[in-house]
């Protein structure tokens, strides 16, 4: 948990004036060509993960849906995602990151359009789980993508700069949202079956630039020079050698890494809080405030630009001093705190401000708890030990909709669903800590450890 700087940022200070400037060429190109794509293709996926959330809002009612069964059927999504990650990844591997990853949005895409057209409680579980099955290997395939062309001093800023797009595709959605709904009866249709549609279709579509647009190495990047894609090598190779689970290593074994397990058990516990009020903040809001769609959707979006700038600040502040634990573990306090003050609050705006606070917080931590991973997996391992972490992550997702949808029918609120949050932040601190100071250890030699172990 030092804010020692790591050893390649420490070696790219001494490289030679030549080798810098083709370093931060390759950096540049590679940002500018893949990052603004993946992040497009990202924030799609959670528009069509998450859209639910304000379809909910006409659904329920229409449908007769209660909020228990509305939360298990948005859950299920995760289920299917969970149960996929691995293979998809591993499929990855054999058909190359371009290749699968269109073929994940294609699918994703048609699903997620198809939603228009649920009708029962069993068509809603059938469909959102399929939905996650199709979606399944997309992000874990774009992190492992990453660490193909980022060296590890750098991942924490090249994970927020495709990962911003999950805030602002909270603008986007917040601001289509009133739109799309207010299309209710054109064509027959209603305006949540309008928002599935729309919001469906261009990610089947952007699977096509997707496949034109990003090569699956860079050894295959016709952008780059031949110098330019020899410094990545050697910058790869590099990180490569130093990490905990390398390109030797199996995939049985980073499946059975400690440390892949408590990088997945921290997500599980941040990812448990956001999205038990993602898929329900719709609904919170409105009742707080009594606005009309399209001005909870504002309000939606507002929270999305605030998440979106302190991402970016924080993984850029993280990547400066070459330090992951407190950019993790600070968020996750704050989110407690937040969610405490959302939960306990009587005055609406007090409510609104911690819950923006516990979304802003989610949003800050994304870009180092990212980079952690990366540290210790490299190659194979990264990609199956990447999906593994993702898969413990996903069932989060199934669970914190269905905690709060409980929840609100068995109090007739969302409070006490909300203070619920709280313990989870807080485990996930208490893990962030500990697998920091894992690898911390790591790095020791066994006889600085021990004396860590006796001054501890």
């Amino acid at each position: 948990m030092s804010d020692s700087r790591d050893g390649s940022a420490v070696l790219s200070t001494i490289e030679n004036p030549a080798a810098a400037a083709i370093g931060v060429s390759a950096q540049r190109k590679a940002a500018l060509r893949l990052l603004p794509v993946i992040g497009v293709g990202y924030g799609l996926a959670f528009m069509d993960r998450i859209n639910i959330s304000f379809a909910s809002l006409e659904m329920n009612k229409d449908l007769h849906f209660s909020a228990s069964v509305y939360g298990f059927g948005a859950g299920l999504f995760f289920i299917g995602y969970a149960l996929c990650e691995v293979p998809s990844n591993l499929l990855l591997l054999r058909f190359g990151a371009r290749r699968w990853m269109a073929r994940i949005m294609f699918t994703w895409g048609l699903l997620a359009a198809a939603m228009m057209f649920v009708r029962t409680p069993l068509e809603l579980n059938v469909m959102r789980l399929l939905l996650g099955v199709a979606e399944a290997g997309f992000y874990p395939g774009v992190i492992y993508y990453l660490t193909l062309w980022f060296p590890l001093r750098m991942r924490a800023r090249a994970v927020s700069r495709f990962y911003v797009s999950l805030p602002l595709a909270s603008v986007v959605m917040g601001s289509l949202a009133g739109w799309l709904m207010g299309l209710g009866g054109k064509l027959g249709l209603a305006g949540w079956q309008w928002l599935f549609l729309v919001e469906g279709l261009p990610t089947a579509l952007f699977s096509l630039v997707i496949l034109k647009m990003l090569p699956d190495s860079p050894a295959k990047a016709t952008w780059l020079t031949a110098e330019e894609k020899a410094w990545l090598a050697n910058q790869l190779k590099a990180d490569g050698e130093k990490a905990h689970l390398g390109h030797s290593a199996g995939v049985a074994q980073a499946l059975l890494s400690p440390k892949v397990w408590m990088i997945g058990v921290f997500f599980f516990f941040a990812l448990f809080t956001n999205y038990a009020f993602g898929f329900s903040a719709p609904a919170i809001l409105q009742g707080l405030t009594g606005w009309s769609v399209t001005n909870v959707g504002f309000l939606v979006s507002c929270f999305g630009l605030a998440g979106a700038a302190g991402m970016l600040l924080n993984s850029a502040h993280s990547d400066r001093r070459g330090e992951r634990a407190l950019h993790s573990i600070v968020p996750c306090l704050v989110m407690a705190a937040g969610y405490l003050t959302a939960g306990c609050a009587k005055e609406p705006w007090l409510v609104v401000a911690g819950l923006a606070a516990g979304f802003i917080a989610f949003m800050s931590l994304l870009g180092p708890a990212n980079a952690v991973p990366m540290q210790f997996l490299a190659g194979r391992a990264a990609a199956a030990g990447i999906a593994a972490m993702n898969t413990i992550t996903m069932f989060a997702g199934f669970l914190g909709p269905y905690w709060m949808g409980v929840m609100k029918d068995y109090t007739g609120n969302y409070e006490a669903g909300l203070r619920g949050l709280v313990l989870p932040c807080l485990l996930a601190a208490g893990t962030m800590y500990a697998l920091t100071r894992s690898l911390a250890r790591g790095k020791m030699t066994p006889r600085v450890a021990a004396l860590a172990d006796e001054t501890a």
